[in-house]
């Protein structure tokens, strides 16, 4: 199959549901239903290859022992394919049996959904979906790991375009994916974090990225945490779907229990990228106040937003050595009142790196412009004390209600962040000082002077803004009758 017939192939299972269950479900069955048909097919592939090498009994038996993944006697796809009565039954002890048969890395991947509910998924659906994805072989001499990851990455856009609201929950637009890697550019050996991975595109790219240079991706050491139970399987699935089996993904609220510790305290890491929930309220803060792990390093942010709690978590993790990082944020946090002593405080200690501004429509049913935050806890001694700001907001191209940044997008916004050098009308390198005598405020019109658009701002900047502007204009004004 070329890649347009295999995504369409796949896809044809999500269209059997339609009427059967909301289409923002549709990912808790499918991919699990994928993921198992994948492993059944390669187990039988590898069984075959070791039946074709060996000389005798003793030794294919010793070798086909070698397997990815085992699947126990009874927990093939084709014993429940044979299955025509409570299918649903069947499919979810198989699955149950794989989990068990590979415990270090398959439990729990297969997620909670509920499969043996006849009132959403009766036994003819399910006889239908297994039957559609009977058609063909996914094993790797049929489908290598770059084309069924890159159908499985479809898969999960497709769902996103699907779930409204919700798709932000798992799915970052993976154009500013792009942009985010680069900017950090990973290197072969490194350690990348993701506190809330979601389906795990920021790792992954990562892994993409080292590989599309022909540089060693399978030295990178990846790791991730995520609140929500489906979404953290399909990180994983992703995960070995593309061919990557070194990672680490576990689910768990990042804020409230850290999943990755070294001597009690948070693991380091080389790399962090994230695109954290926003603006949360439902977290505890009390707890944060006197956090055993020491996060509240700049403070304790309002209890009606834990952007904060997010970022200082972010920067507790990194390597104190060389760590950097690439947060995607509303726009907010760059200059929200109640947070400007801490974001003071990360100011002065000369840990921001760039600031830019992204454009419109990057995400799912939201207009809302937002911006990529860097750090780094080792600047380059001509970057020390200074910070880049870009405003990239008309960098994109539109599409109906989303947007996407083109590869000449992400070449320019990249090229300007790594020239490090002001722009009119694009870039401005300030020094520290400045930014803290406009009260820690990261509001890029304050240092980027654009001709077109205005940033959407909170009415409390907006506000402040127009009684600064009015000062000033009344000062001018003062100044004008003076003369005359």
């Amino acid at each position: 199959m070329t890649q347009k017939e295999l995504e369409k192939y796949l896809w044809g299972a999500a269209t059997q549901l339609r009427g059967t269950i909301d289409a923002g479900d549709y990912k808790q069955y499918i991919f699990p239903l994928m993921f198992f048909k994948r492993i059944c097919d390669v187990y039988d592939e590898e069984f075959e290859n070791a039946l074709a090498e060996s000389d005798n009994d003793v030794e294919y038996a010793a070798f086909a022992e070698h397997h990815h993944f085992q699947v126990p006697e009874g927990a093939h796809w084709n014993d429940v394919r044979e299955t025509t009565v409570n299918v649903g039954v069947a499919l979810q002890d198989a699955m149950r049996a794989i989990e068990k048969a590979n415990p270090d890395t398959l439990y729990g991947i297969f997620g909670d959904a509920s499969w043996t509910n006849k009132n959403r998924l009766s036994d003819e659906t399910l006889i239908n979906l297994i039957e559609h994805y009977s058609q063909h072989k996914l094993s790797l001499s049929n489908i290598p790991d770059d084309k069924l990851g890159n159908a499985y990455e479809y898969l999960i856009k497709e769902f996103a375009d699907d779930s409204g609201h919700t798709a932000a929950e798992f799915y970052t637009n993976r154009t500013v994916v792009t942009l985010m890697t680069k900017i950090m550019d990973p290197q072969p050996g490194e350690s990348v974090y993701d506190p809330t991975c979601g389906s795990g595109g920021l790792l992954l790219n990562c892994a993409l990225h080292l590989k599309d240079e022909g540089k060693e991706y399978r030295t990178l050491k990846l790791y991730g945490q995520e609140i929500n139970l489906i979404t953290s399987a399909i990180a994983r699935m992703n995960m070995f779907m593309h061919g990557i089996e070194e990672f680490s993904i576990v689910r768990g609220d990042t804020l409230a229990q850290p999943a990755f510790l070294h001597n009690d305290a948070l693991k380091k890491f080389n790399i962090i990228l994230a695109n954290p929930p926003y603006s949360i309220k439902a977290w505890d803060q009390k707890a944060f106040t006197n956090d055993p792990y020491g996060r509240n390093l700049w403070g304790v942010p309002p209890q009606g937003c834990a952007d904060y709690a997010f970022q200082q978590h972010i920067q507790k993790s990194l390597n104190t050595n060389n760590g950097r990082s690439c947060v995607l944020w509303p726009y907010g946090v760059l200059f929200r009142d109640s947070e400007r002593e801490m974001r003071k405080k990360m100011i002065e200690e000369d840990l921001v790196e760039g600031v830019i501004a992204l454009g419109k429509n990057l995400f799912y049913n939201s207009i809302m412009e937002s911006c990529l935050l860097i750090t780094n806890n080792n600047k380059r001694e001509d970057r020390k004390g200074k910070v880049i700001f870009i405003d990239a907001r008309e960098e994109l191209k539109r599409e109906k209600t989303i947007s996407y940044l083109m590869p000449e997008h992400i070449s320019k916004i990249h090229n300007a962040y790594e020239i490090f050098e002001t722009k009119e009308h694009f870039t401005y390198l300030a020094d520290i000082d400045e930014i803290l005598k406009k009260d820690a405020s990261l509001n890029i019109p304050l240092y980027v002077k654009s001709a077109n658009q205005e940033i959407i701002l909170e009415p409390s900047e907006a506000y402040s803004q127009w009684t600064a502007s009015s000062k000033e204009l009344k000062e001018s004004m003062n100044q004008l009758f003076n003369i005359l």
